[in-house]
């Protein structure tokens, strides 16, 4: 049975410790071993993991130490020995390895009974640049990075605030993946908290290997066939910490570049930065501009579909939208196959190098586009609409959202197909049943300000409102 525990023998520890550290198989974990005056010292650590200058300095002031400065406790040697901002002691051998395998180093010495645990690690990170897919017109231009602990500074740097609270876990029995959750206390529903905090720590899982997402599902139990996201994510620090001022929590995974917001509903995501980088009445025209254009997306084709389908529903002012040369190929058949080739297209640009992804655009637009008309694949009407569909689609940044509208659009065109106006109505109803049946983490209603209604909480989500003289909303 391997030990648990580090038991003050110098050589047994630093055998237990290297054995199930396995540092004779891989060679990024390193044992230093060093002769002091106090006896011997080892260090375990990482690798790429520790910043150098201050594993030097360290060594160099332990090499120098009285002999008699190393006995006595763990945690007093660790206070007289150890001239370093964030240091631990620890006793248990499990504790050491996942703080060594997280990137701390483990200081083992001859006399000591437990380890001494150096926080100086430093990951390998890219810069706080814009995201990719939330940007702006104006405003900040930095965004969240894979590293949980810039994270939570690119957020403490806005919010300076003492009951700003960031709880830490580790999630999964491999993979140990730091997660933090952060929410500003007394703003925050503190069941939800409690809640979440419990979840987490509960949570029974090998890694999170698709990081948040694997989270996401850990955590919430939604039924597979509702498309509605029950969480939105943020790559912007700005956005987050927003919504913490207005109560709401982030959930913050390591390696993951977003924050998750809890609790969501679903006009939540008609929110957007740019509406409070620009005056009240620019952010309120661009707030109803995006909810407009994104909710057509919805019913455009189908309704499309139902009017050149059904002439008798056509009212004579709207004849021109009728399909002025059809062929052999279904209309119904021309939309499913472009909803396909609009998302095969979209994958295909994922893999597409930058320098063509310009090239990419303008063949899969104009060549393609222009070709299937031409050998009668499809009638013009469609490849308009749909390409209306297509763009309107990334009013909203939310890629979670934006797949849940084109599952339930082309639910509604099967049902408009197979039962006319009745099957667009019913199609319309299971789509509000979906969505009224939907509900946040927290348990409260999806669609919450309109169910339940609350007046105050609607027009704040339709209107920019201007800040207050007092600036006290």
């Amino acid at each position: 049975m391997p030990q648990t525990d580090l038991t003050g023998i110098y050589q047994e520890d630093t055998k237990a410790l290297s054995q199930q550290l396995r540092v004779a198989e891989s060679f990024d974990v390193v044992n230093r071993e060093l002769e002091s005056p106090g006896g011997k010292l080892s260090f375990y650590f990482v690798d790429g993991f520790v910043k150098d200058e201050v594993m030097e300095k360290i060594m160099e002031f332990l090499l120098k130490a009285p002999s008699e400065n190393f006995a006595g406790e763990v945690q007093k040697v660790m206070n007289r020995l150890i001239p370093y901002v964030e240091a631990a002691a620890e006793p248990k051998i499990s504790a050491v390895i996942t703080a060594v395998l997280s990137g701390q180093i483990a200081l083992l010495a001859e006399g000591l009974k437990g380890a001494i645990l150096i926080d100086a690690r430093t990951y390998p990170a890219r810069g706080p640049e814009e995201p990719e897919d939330d940007r702006v017109l104006r405003g900040a231009r930095d965004g969240f990075t894979e590293t949980l602990i810039f994270n939570t500074a690119l957020i403490r740097r806005r919010i300076r605030d003492p009951f700003l609270t960031v709880q830490h876990f580790s999630v999964g029995r491999r993979s140990k993946t730091d997660v933090a959750l952060c929410y500003i206390d007394g703003s925050a529903d503190p069941k939800l908290v409690r809640s979440l905090a419990d979840r987490l720590k509960s949570l029974r899982v090998d890694s999170l290997t698709m990081g948040q997402e694997s989270l996401a599902e850990g955590l919430l139990h939604g039924k597979w066939y509702n498309p509605f996201p029950k969480v939105r994510y943020t790559e912007r620090p700005d956005a987050a910490a927003a919504c913490l001022l207005e109560g709401r929590i982030l959930l913050l995974v390591d390696n993951s570049p977003a924050a998750a917001i809890l609790p969501t509903c679903l006009l939540d995501f008609a929110q957007e930065t740019d509406d409070y980088c620009f005056p009240p009445l620019t952010g309120t025209y661009l707030r109803l501009i995006r909810i407009s254009i994104f909710f057509l997306t919805l019913f455009f084709t189908p309704l499309w579909y139902l009017l050149i389908s059904r002439p008798q529903y056509l009212p004579d002012w709207l004849s021109f939208i009728q399909v002025q040369e059809p062929n052999s190929v279904p209309i119904l058949l021309q939309l499913f196959i472009i909803e396909f080739a609009v998302d095969g297209l979209k994958l295909a640009s994922l893999n597409t190098p930058n320098m063509l992804s310009g090239s990419f655009s303008v063949v899969a637009a104009l060549i393609l586009g222009d070709f299937a008309v031409k050998t009668g694949w499809f009638v013009p009407e469609v490849i308009l609409y749909m390409a209306f569909v297509a763009i309107a689609n990334f009013t909203q940044p939310s890629f979670e959202l934006g797949y849940a509208f084109k599952f339930l659009r082309m639910l509604l065109l099967l049902f408009t197909g197979m039962f006319g106006l009745w099957g667009f109505l019913g199609g319309i109803v299971l789509i509000g049943v979906l969505a009224a049946t939907n509900k946040t983490i927290s348990g409260k209603s999806y669609l919450y300000p309109l169910i339940p209604f609350h007046g105050p909480s609607l027009r704040a989500l339709l209107f920019r409102k201007p800040i207050p003289k007092d600036g006290i909303n």
